[in-house]
């Protein structure tokens, strides 16, 4: 029954930023994760071990899925670090104007950040130090004002990288070098990157990529954090208008123990917040608890092949190194859809043993020799916040820890398949000038980018959180995930959660001046 100063649910950018800025302020900090760490070695160069395929991702507890592709199952990433052990790196942040109204994109769901670009910019500054961001400032035609400068350059363009950019530029673009959360020997004592063809969807072998399991947690371990993986986050408890304790699962002993703290940091992801939440009743205590679980976004994802003669990256070497923001705000030469469109970035080539690993018998041997004469680009298209894009508790059925069955809902409007057909448009003529002879179309269907089912704002009545992520009802109860976000914007989201989350956590340091010194040890880390 140890009662801490703060308790985070959740290891991902949300929860592992918030119990940084805690953490540096001296506060006894417990952090809940349902995962293991990831173990690093060789293994992980294995397609066996590649997103969806890996031991990390449970489907366990499957959810069950209603889109535009009909019922499915989908699973989580369980483990320490979150997704970021898995995700490519990236670390774009929010565009300027993504934080201001878009009568294009919000049509009537009342979307509404509570605050401007400039209320975050510190908080994003002091995100890409904590986690190492290499960059190349002033090359994105979109790029908001910095206040700082990226911890290192990027490494070498590869060479297919180097033919994209300039078949973007020859096309009028403005291609600029994506900022990728990767070590190229910035960090002393840990490996820099070795430029492997396997990093999207896989966990870093070497412990070059930036992940929140590698960059973040063990320095806070060793400052007192107090981390407990393989434990289950089942109930949170209220009564009388604050939280009282969590009830937590151990996964290894099936015990449950409650735990207490003067404030809980709920940041377990978009679908397994509103998840605990819907369980837990706790809408009930809010305001707007109708919006708990509602206007989930996950953008448009979707990958443009090309088919080359010859091998565009023979040497297997890592190539996610390019964006293209020239259409983020729009097209003015096309008649629909109007306004903001997203963005456009180069993707590696996918393995061979991934492609093996997926295509049984003859068809997988035939497609690890083709699919090195492709390469893609993704186009991800900002998707419209939609009241029936939802998830939902049925109580009727429970998983192995208790928690009712959570049932996801989500279809893209036609605007967002407009969206998104032009940003495709635009990724072909740029692989064609590139030299590609044919395209082959794939959209992503997984919940990576899922955003906004507990959204801020500044409506109590149509906004689950206030401006810091406090949840309506209950005092000491924060949401500090992508699900906070009211609109998705057009480029990953995770550096804007990281972000959120610190500004969030520097307001739970009380008064003003505190707060302040807070802000400068952050941005001086």
């Amino acid at each position: 029954m140890t009662a801490y100063d703060a308790l985070v649910i959740g290891s991902g950018f949300g929860g592992t930023m918030a119990a940084h800025a805690l953490v540096h302020a001296g506060q006894r900090v417990l952090m809940i994760e349902r995962g293991n760490w990831v173990r690093r070695g060789p293994h992980n160069w294995s397609g066996e071990e590649v997103g969806l395929l890996g031991r990390h991702y449970d489907t366990e507890s499957p959810y069950l899925v209603h889109d535009d592709t009909g019922p499915s199952t989908a699973g989580a990433f369980f483990c320490v670090g979150g997704p970021s052990v898995f995700y490519g790196g990236v670390a774009l942040r929010l565009r300027s104007e993504d934080f201001e109204s878009d009568p294009d994109l919000d049509g009537s769901s009342g979307a509404a950040w509570p605050y401007a670009y400039a209320d975050l910019e510190p908080y994003y500054t002091a995100a890409e130090r904590i986690i190492g961001v290499a960059g190349v400032a002033h090359e994105d035609p979109t790029e908001p004002w910095h206040s700082g400068q990226y911890t290192e350059s990027p490494g070498p363009l590869s060479a297919i990288s180097q033919r994209i950019s300039d078949a973007a530029r020859s096309l009028g673009y403005q291609p600029f070098r994506l900022p990728l959360a990767i070590n190229h020997g910035a960090a002393p004592g840990r490996a820099p990157c070795a430029a492997c063809g396997t990093c999207d969807g896989f966990a870093c072998a070497i412990g070059a990529k930036n992940d929140l399991a590698t960059s973040v947690l063990p320095g806070l371990i060793e400052r007192g954090l107090e981390l407990r993986p393989r434990s289950a986050a089942v109930r949170i408890l209220a009564e009388r208008g604050r939280v009282t304790g969590v009830a937590v699962v151990d996964l290894r002993t099936c015990r449950t123990t409650v735990y207490r703290a003067r404030r809980v940091i709920l940041a377990a992801g978009a679908l397994a917040s509103p998840h605990l939440l819907l369980a837990s009743g706790l809408h009930r205590f809010n305001p707007g608890g109708h919006v708990v679980g509602r206007y989930l976004m996950r953008h448009l994802n979707r990958i443009v092949f090309g088919a080359f003669a010859r091998q565009p990256a023979p040497d297997g070497r890592f190539h996610k190194q390019i964006g293209i923001h020239d259409l983020y705000f729009g097209d003015p030469e096309a008649r629909e859809p109007r306004g903001k469109l997203g963005g456009i970035q180069q993707l590696a080539t996918p393995p061979g043993s991934l492609v093996r690993s997926q295509l049984a018998g003859p068809l997988g041997a035939l497609g690890a020799r083709v699919v090195g004469y492709l390469t893609g680009l993704l186009t991800i298209a900002e998707d419209q916040p939609q009241f029936g894009n939802r998830v939902v508790v049925d109580a009727s059925r429970t998983d192995g820890v208790g928690l009712p069955s959570l049932t996801v809902t989500h279809r893209y409007s036609g605007r967002d398949r407009a969206a998104s057909s032009a940003l495709a448009q635009a990724a072909r003529a740029v692989l064609r000038r590139a030299g590609a002879w044919g395209f082959y179309h794939h959209r992503i269907g997984t919940f990576s980018h899922a955003v906004g089912t507990i959204r801020m704002g500044r409506d109590p009545r149509t906004s689950a959180l206030d401006g810091y992520g406090r949840f309506r009802g209950l005092d000491n109860l924060f949401v500090l995930d992508g699900s906070f976000m009211p609109r998705s914007g057009g480029v990953n989201p995770s550096l804007t959660i990281a972000a959120n989350a610190l500004r969030a956590a520097a307001y739970l340091v009380t008064t003003p001046n505190r707060r302040q010194r807070i802000e400068h040890a952050l941005l001086a880390h």
